[in-house]
């Protein structure tokens, strides 16, 4: 009788899912525990939600922000309404559609989904395989397994004196259940999630207060970029704190109360607290099985997803690698070739494109300009604004610019960020450059259509190269 190797695989966001299409597509069985439905934080909390929310807000911010200039007529100076309840029961249909979609094609590949919550045994077995104890809710049911893999996600972090009541002090699973739109919003926390919670209420109609304890709106981006959004949110109205922590929030009656640091106290009808995320690794039985933790309590991984226990492999945000689902499932991947020994090639996070969904978007791929700040790649930068392209004349964008960094000699594309409308689809060239070390020469010589946005990628290209050829000359 042929043996089938086992897998079981505890968490069913795109690290767990991914992995187990892979492992069920190389010919083992496998098994997905997962206890709030495939796909994941991902699908159902964060990025699907939030993303179908930012696009219903996108409509809206680019009717208001250029019709007139477009020539665009409004019938006695109507406004463009926002039904939020209809609004989040459209994007809690999508999440749980896709959530379906995902465990559809997780059992047609062949695999099982059992509901429950994984632990891992800190006992393993003679011939190497592990135990993983399922709490379901019909007791407890026991899988072997001859690998393990934990891709048990994250969840909201929350600040003592200023916890969640689901109704006025909310956190980002939170917010898909107001029935109507803020009409003051106070939004904690100015990274990826604060911004992007914070542009799309605004364009929604709230009257929108991001707090920020940093000098500057999303402190890890790109500073041009950072630069430019920040303009966009304070000239639409937006009231950025700069440099202020908050110490706490209560509800006052039908408001929210928030206490800064240095004393202030700021009002609004409504408080979203988007202050980072902890890794769903406790009572896991993970440290007692010999995996080892990082004092965030995040899972320590190789490149091929390995932790620190044979036989044991991990996936997604709570690695702490990056919080994407891209590279979530990658490292799901990833560890399914490398166990099951298909061709694999390890993580590399500088091929990571990455993109925040404000308006506008900013896109990244590859090295970085705090990266050439800090010495530590040696690269020639050209910024070209979208104000130069004729495209983005005839849309009526103003925000924007395209930035490539290349090595200096060599031409080589290293890195780059946009800053457009849909910046998250004008990245994939720059990427496909990045991670085949094409030259700028080549991105310069390919063809683009006339006009389009990403007309100013070959150019910003052609800029480099003949720089490069210059300095060469």
């Amino acid at each position: 009788m042929e043996y089938v190797t086992r897998i079981v695989i505890i968490g069913g966001g795109p690290g767990g899912y991914e992995a187990a299409l892979v492992a069920a597509q190389l010919g083992a069985e496998v098994t997905v525990v997962d206890c709030d439905g495939l796909g994941g934080a991902s699908v159902l909390t964060d990025c699907v939600p939030s993303k179908t929310l930012i696009a219903t807000a996108e409509v809206r911010t680019s009717f208001d922000s250029s019709y007139e200039e477009l020539g665009i007529t409004v019938e006695d100076g109507a406004d463009i309404g926002v039904d939020l309840g209809k609004v989040n029961r459209r994007v809690k249909r999508l999440a749980l559609a896709q959530s379906h979609d995902i465990t559809a094609s997780v059992t047609r590949a062949g695999g099982r989904v059992l509901r429950g919550r994984g632990r891992l045994d800190p006992v393993r077995e003679a011939d190497g395989t592990r135990r993983v104890i399922v709490r379901t809710g019909d007791g407890e049911e026991t899988l072997i397994a001859d690998a393990v893999l934990i891709a048990t996600g994250a969840h909201p972090r929350e600040i003592p004196d200023a916890l969640p009541d689901g109704e006025r002090i909310l956190n980002w699973t939170q917010v898909y259940d107001l029935e109507e739109l803020p009409e003051e919003l106070i939004v904690v926390g100015s990274g990826v999630t604060g911004a992007e919670f914070a542009g799309a209420y605004q364009a929604l109609g709230s009257e929108v207060t991001l707090v920020s304890s940093r000098d500057r709106v999303l402190p890890g981006e790109d500073p041009d970029a950072a630069a430019v959004l920040e303009d966009v949110f304070r000239r639409r109205g937006m009231n950025v704190m700069a440099r202020s922590r908050a110490q706490a929030a209560k509800r006052v009656g039908d408001r929210v109360e928030v206490t800064l640091a240095d004393g202030r106290v700021i009002s609004g009808t409504h408080c979203l607290m988007a202050v980072g995320s902890i890794p769903n690794t406790a009572d896991m039985g993970l440290e007692e099985s010999g995996v080892r933790l990082t004092e965030s309590g995040h899972i320590r991984t190789d490149k091929v997803s390995r932790t620190s226990a044979p036989g044991v492999y991990a996936a997604g945000d709570c690695t702490g690698v990056l919080a994407l689902a891209s590279v979530a499932a990658m490292q799901g991947r990833i560890a399914m070739y490398h166990f099951l020994g298909d061709a694999v090639a390890p993580l590399n996070l500088k091929a990571v494109s990455a993109n925040v969904f404000t308006d506008p978007e900013i896109a990244t791929v590859g090295y970085s300009q705090a990266d050439v700040d800090k010495g530590l790649i040696d690269a020639r930068v050209v910024k070209l604004p979208l104000l130069r392209n004729p495209r983005a004349k005839m849309q009526g964008i103003r925000d924007g610019f395209v930035k490539l960094f290349c090595r200096p000699g060599t031409g080589i594309v290293v890195g780059g960020v946009v800053v457009a409308p849909r910046a998250s689809e004008l990245i994939h060239p720059i990427s496909i450059a990045v991670d085949n070390n094409l030259t700028v020469e080549q991105i310069a010589n390919a063809f683009t259509v006339y006009p389009s946005l990403s007309g100013s990628v070959a150019e910003v290209a052609r800029q480099l190269h003949t720089r490069k050829a210059q300095r060469e000359g």
